[in-house]
C-alpha cells in the first residue's frame, strides 16, 4: 500500500483523499455507507463461486460500459452538443467512437475537426450540468456484491477510465468511494488509453506485480492498453475483442480469480 499520503483531505465523499492527481481512499466499513446492510447478504452468494484463494492482486476496471451502461447517457449528451453545433444527431458509428473515448477526443470527432467549433464546444462542455444525464446511468449487474468481496480478500481495485470531470459525480451520486482504492481519469495522465500510463500510475502506486493485475474492459482501447501494460485483461460483454478471458456477469469475475 503506498504510504505517500497527502494530509490534506478533500471533501469528496466517503472521506476519498487526493493522491497522484488521482483519487485514493482510505479503508472503512461496509456499513459506514447506503445500502451497506443490503450488500452483505449479496456477499456470500458470490462466495459460494469460489474454489481456492485467487492469486491475483489487483482488478482494474473500465467505467463506460463494465460499471456502468451508458450508451444511453452518452448518446443523450453528444446529441445535445450535435443540436448546439447545428449538426445531424450521431450516427452508429459516432455513438460507439465517444462511447470509449475522453470528452476532448469525442467533439474532435464528431465536429469534423472544426477548431472553431471545437473551442465553443469545450466553453459549451463548462456549462452543461451533467448531473442531468448521470440519470440514465445504469449500474452493471452484480457489480457491488463483486467489488464488496474483491475487497474482504484484501485485492485492490481501482479505476481506469478515459472520462474526465464527470468521474467524480460519478464515484459519488452512486456512493462508490467505499469500493475503490484508485481512481485515475483522462485529467491524471497525459496520455490516455490505449496508452498504458493510467494503468502504469496504478502499478507503481501500489507496487503492483503485473502478472497478478489483471484489467476488465468492453473496449479495443482497453484491450491494447492492458496488452501494453503487460496486464491480464478480461473482456466484459464483448467477445469482438481478444482477451485472456472473457465475462458476462460481473461475478464471473470470481471465478477467474479463484482458477488454479
Amino acid at each position: 500500500m503506498p504510504r505517500s499520503i497527502p494530509n490534506e483531505t478533500p471533501t469528496y465523499a466517503h472521506s476519498a483523499i487526493d493522491f497522484n492527481q488521482g483519487y485514493y481512499r482510505q479503508k472503512e466499513e461496509r456499513s459506514n455507507f447506503p445500502g451497506g446492510e443490503d450488500l452483505l447478504a449479496n456477499i456470500e452468494d458470490c462466495k459460494s463461486i469460489i474454489r481456492e484463494k485467487p492469486d491475483f492482486r489487483c482488478v482494474i476496471y473500465d467505467c463506460d460500459g463494465v460499471l456502468f451502461d451508458s450508451l444511453e447517457s452518452n448518446r443523450k449528451l453528444y446529441n445535445d452538443f450535435c443540436l448546439q453545433f447545428g449538426r445531424p444527431p450521431l450516427t452508429d458509428e459516432e455513438l460507439r467512437f465517444v462511447h470509449t473515448h475522453t470528452v476532448f477526443e469525442a467533439l474532435h470527432f464528431i465536429l469534423r475537426h472544426d477548431l472553431q467549433q471545437e473551442k465553443a464546444a469545450l466553453d459549451f462542455w463548462k456549462q452543461i450540468d451533467i448531473t442531468a444525464y448521470l440519470d440514465y446511468l445504469k449500474m452493471e449487474p452484480h457489480l457491488l456484491e463483486t467489488l464488496a468481496l474483491l475487497q474482504d480478500r484484501g485485492i485492490i481495485r481501482a479505476i481506469c477510465t478515459s472520462r474526465s470531470t464527470t468521474m467524480k459525480l460519478i464515484m459519488e451520486r452512486f456512493h462508490l468511494w467505499p469500493y475503490f482504492d484508485m481512481v485515475v481519469t483522462a485529467l491524471d495522465v497525459k496520455n490516455p488509453k490505449p496508452h498504458p500510463e493510467a494503468i502504469d500510475k496504478i502499478i507503481e502506486a501500489f507496487h503492483l506485480d503485473r502478472k497478478k493485475t489483471i484489467m476488465v474492459g468492453d473496449s479495443s482501447s482497453d484491450q491494447q492498453a492492458a496488452e501494453s501494460a503487460g496486464i491480464f485483461f478480461a473482456a466484459y460483454k464483448n467477445k469482438e475483442i481478444a482477451g485472456d478471458f472473457f465475462i458476462d456477469d460481473h461475478r464471473r469475475l470470481i471465478e477467474v480469480l479463484s482458477s488454479p
